[in-house]
């Protein structure tokens, strides 16, 4: 019987990856990525698309809160052999455990509830630095602990890392994985496959004020646009890396900055940025550029207004130092306490 999993963690966890790697070690295996924008092209599903992908986006609202949208999505993957649909939810998100796995009972065939995690997350817990609320809550939802990035760490530190995560979430079975280089990728398919949720009830509390005060402090920005220049070509690696030191110049806390762009001949790039990380070059353009279609998203520990403006003055400063005329199609922010 074919399954779905919840792909849960928080801001740069490295969810897009791990699902994106997951659809390449089996055909069979199909993604959805989900936030909250209205109507909006997410930068992660374009670039499993991209990428070569099985990939679905549901959009407009958390996983959580459209079970008809969900179970129509995984049903079609199912319809065509799937036999592993994975989703993620946003990265501040906690809760998909009650709302989708016990929400949809019945209805689906559920895989571990499974969390990620990535090194700069368990330094934070560690010190119960900003947003550990929320990534503690969703590390105690899961039955299976993810520890991506370990091609960051030196066997011992994963192996630390791995004790400490087992130690404060004894209900969760500890998996390290490296999504990038493949590592660990097919033991989390057969975790996935093999394994069964436990539909536990952890002890959270959801309605908390030192929970609900972390999430209120987030908003979220979606940007679409076209950007073209006349009479020359440029480079759209450096463009997105330019324009991600733009916005992230300011003081704000943004915990994850995503910027994908991609032009008429198939070619992309994609640039992404962690609060205490430095600036990566997820994939650079193979080409020289004329044109670019290009998709923002971010998520910052700020007001609404103020993420809207550090994006609008940052896209016309870096658009006219590289001569671009922008035709905007999508501009929305806004904050999770509104």
């Amino acid at each position: 019987m074919p399954k779905f999993a919840v792909i849960s963690g928080f801001l740069g966890a490295g969810k897009t990856t791990v699902m994106m790697a997951l659809t390449k070690h089996d055909p069979a295996v199909a993604m959805i990525s989900n936030d909250l924008g209205e109507g909006v092209e997410l930068a992660d599903h374009r670039f499993a698309k991209l990428s070569g992908c099985s990939a679905d986006q549901i959009t407009d609202e958390c996983i959580c809160f459209c079970h008809d949208r969900l179970i129509e999505t995984v049903e079609v993957r199912f319809a065509e052999g799937k036999k592993l649909v994975v989703s993620d939810i946003p990265g501040f998100g906690v809760g998909a455990l009650e709302h989708v796995y016990h929400g949809l009972a019945g209805r689906l065939d559920f895989a571990p509830f499974t969390v990620l995690i990535e090194p700069a997350t368990i330094a934070e817990l560690r010190k119960g630095g900003n947003m550990a609320h929320i990534q503690d809550s969703q590390l105690r939802e899961a039955d299976l602990i993810v520890l991506n990035k370990c091609d960051l760490l030196s066997p011992e530190e994963a192996a630390e890392a791995c004790a400490y995560l087992a130690e404060q979430y004894p209900e969760a079975e500890v998996l390290p994985v490296s999504a990038r280089r493949g590592d660990g990728i097919d033991a989390l398919f057969r975790a996935l496959m093999e394994g069964k949720a436990s539909m536990r009830h952890p002890e959270i509390d959801y309605d908390g004020d030192p929970l609900q005060n972390e999430m209120a402090s987030l908003s979220e920005a979606y940007y679409q646009y076209h950007a073209i220049v006349c009479c020359f070509d440029f480079d759209g690696t450096s463009y997105l890396r330019e324009l991600a030191e733009e916005i992230t110049v300011n003081s704000v806390r943004i915990p994850h900055l995503k910027l994908l762009a991609w032009s008429s001949d198939g070619d992309y790039g994609k640039v992404d940025w962690m609060s205490g990380q430095p600036l990566e070059t997820t994939r650079p353009f193979e080409r020289r550029c004329t044109e670019l279609a290009v998709v923002i998203n971010a998520t910052a520990a700020c007001d609404a207004k103020l993420l809207d403006a550090m994006i609008s003055c940052a896209e016309q400063t870096v658009s006219d130092r590289f001569q671009l005329e922008v035709t905007m199609h999508k501009r929305e922010s806004f904050g999770m306490g509104d």
